[in-house]
């Protein structure tokens, strides 16, 4: 490292140290419902790369891949720009020429719940796949075994599930069924990494999982996401979507990884053409930068610290808010262990207040809230005419249209400031009794 550049970075870590924030005000600092929580370490991984140039995918990019694979204890992970992109991929790769007749076809049946997130359900529809949507559990704001079980029929061929703020969904039953039935399993699991269902991480136990690095997730890149699979064919097949869909598996700026640039014969094309050329997908270009990379790579190194500082708010809210008369407070599934991404409430019909007066009291002393996502997709405008199909009725997921919202558990978040939203609620749900 040149002393000018020891000297920049010294400075930006300087720099970041003058821009720590002043002490907590309640009712006039904010205490938002998520955020990126970062150091100075963080500060100058990122404009190290951006001195270095690396404006492309490259070393970070590598490094990060490699160390979040074995996080996960599989085969590979694959950056992307965003957690949307990164279920794109996932459930394109499905539908992939590569698997034969175990393909996914337009008109297939791919199960998913109703409340939730719609880049969940988007990729579904975006190649020509039917959502099947069942409804979910108040307490858990997930589906259950039993749920996707009744939704099997002879054109289901996938399941693609959330795992809820964190919550993890009933994935090893849910897992058995895909086992069972032959279907494909994709867990989105931007919301939860570092939950654990049966003492196994969550993403560890479909083909593909998904995660974002969205400055409200666990880790971020300020935009990104990820990829990850146990399976090299399906890797393959998302490196390939995520990279134009060449054939092609060189690193940007390497030739002839295999040795076999100029001896191929593909498709219709001359013997002989320029393998970096050749596409066996219609893919798309998702990377991510170094940059993100380099960033994301530094948050790693505190995953630990903000899966227990997320367990810690959590429990800290529950233990404030569990005697409330008019709250429903969040359950975690039975035999998992969430890494919160929020606290969900709602406020049941017979209380003598709307989730709206609460939210408007919380909202009022700068404390963030933000609905359960889309609530019942099915009710939004976006999804009025898409062919779709309904099992059971989604009466769960309407309560959470109308009752339901989430507060923030995120490492931003100290003790005292969960102490002020408790006392927050508490004053006002005592005060309406």
């Amino acid at each position: 490292m040149t002393s000018l550049k020891a000297l920049v970075l010294e400075q930006t870590r300087k720099y970041h140290r003058e821009q720590e924030p002043g002490d907590f005000v309640p009712g006039v600092t904010p205490i938002l419902s998520s955020g990126a929580v970062l150091d100075e370490d963080d500060r100058a991984a990122f404009v190290e790369a951006a001195l270095d140039m690396r404006i492309a995918a490259g070393i970070s990019a590598r490094r990060f891949e490699s160390a979040f694979a074995a996080y996960y204890k599989l085969r590979k992970a694959h950056l992307v720009n965003s957690g949307s992109s990164a279920n794109l991929l996932a459930l394109t790769a499905l539908t992939s020429p590569k698997l034969g007749e175990a393909r996914l076809r337009p008109g297939d049946e791919v199960i998913t719940v109703a409340a939730g997130f719609p880049t969940t359900v988007n990729p579904i529809l975006q190649n020509g796949l039917v959502p099947v949507f069942v409804d979910v559990e108040l307490g858990t704001y997930n589906t259950t075994a039993e749920r996707v079980a009744e939704a099997i029929s002879p054109r289901t061929r996938a399941i693609m599930i959330a795992h809820t703020l964190g919550n993890p969904f009933p994935v090893a039953e849910i897992a058995d069924l895909a086992t069972e039935h032959d279907l494909f399993l994709v867990e989105d699991n931007c919301d939860a990494v570092g939950s654990t269902y049966r003492g196994k991480l969550t993403g560890t136990f479909g083909d593909l999982t998904t995660v974002s690095f969205y400055p409200a997730h666990h880790i971020t890149a300020g935009e990104g996401g990820c990829v990850l699979t146990g399976s090299l064919e399906l890797a393959r097949i998302v490196e390939s979507l995520r990279d134009w869909g060449r054939d092609c598996w060189c690193e940007p700026g390497t030739d002839n990884t295999c040795l076999k640039r100029f001896d191929y014969q593909m498709g219709t094309l001359p013997a002989g053409y320029d393998h970096k050329y050749v596409y066996s997908h219609v893919g798309y270009n998702l990377k991510a930068t170094d940059p993100q990379a380099a960033l994301v790579l530094s948050q790693l190194r505190r995953l630990p610290e903000f899966i227990e500082t997320r367990r810690r708010n959590f429990r800290r809210l529950s233990e404030g808010l569990a005697d409330l008369p008019g709250l429903l407070l969040p359950q975690a599934t039975p035999d998992s262990d969430p890494s919160w991404f929020g606290f969900p409430i709602s406020v049941l019909p017979e209380a003598p207040f709307t989730r709206q007066q609460l939210v408007a009291r919380l909202e009022e002393r700068k404390i963030g809230t933000r609905r359960l996502f889309a609530g019942n997709l099915t009710r939004h405008p976006a999804y009025q005419d898409v062919p779709c199909r309904i099992v059971g009725d989604l009466t769960n997921s309407d309560f959470v249209t109308e009752h339901t919202f989430w507060i923030g558990v995120y490492p931003g978040i100290t003790l005292e400031m969960a102490d002020f939203v408790i006392d927050t609620i508490r004053t006002f749900v005592t005060g309406r009794h």
